[in-house]
């Protein structure tokens, strides 16, 4: 699951230690959990900041994105969610770095994590809340 947090027109990105590039905040949702409840516990995790999923943007097959290859096989879930609380995300165990940026500065991403493709198509739900989900 990934959280694409939009704020003032800036996305919420974490740094990864794993690779050092910046990805939205997420990961593995737990056994039992909601895609929703581990969408808002990996934002909160990653980048320290409250959120509430609001709509799925898409759900993906990873290996047709244009990610790396990985051993598993995986599907992407990439929510819209807004952020609770207003406050600045910060660095948390599981990253080294957080912050909102502006889509035309961002910088470079973990690319088995996000892509630009996927961070345009955030930015175009956020603009038009009524596009229908995504899915390949």
């Amino acid at each position: 699951v990934r959280a694409a947090v939009i704020v003032r027109g800036r996305v919420c990105l974490v740094r990864e230690r794993s690779d050092g590039g910046w990805t939205f905040p997420g990961g593995w949702a737990d056994s039992g959990e909601s895609p929703s409840e581990a969408v808002a516990r990996e934002t909160r995790e990653e980048a320290a900041i409250e959120v509430r999923a609001t709509k799925l943007i898409g759900l993906y097959d990873r290996a047709r994105q244009g990610h790396p290859p990985h051993p598993e096989y995986i599907y992407k879930a990439i929510f819209a969610c807004d952020q609770v609380v207003p406050a600045e995300p910060h660095a948390s165990g599981e990253t080294d770095g957080a912050a909102f940026f502006d889509p035309f500065e961002l910088p470079e991403l973990s690319a088995g994590r996000t892509t630009l493709r996927q961070i345009a198509r955030a930015f175009e739900h956020h603009a038009d809340p009524s596009l229908a989900t995504d899915f390949d």
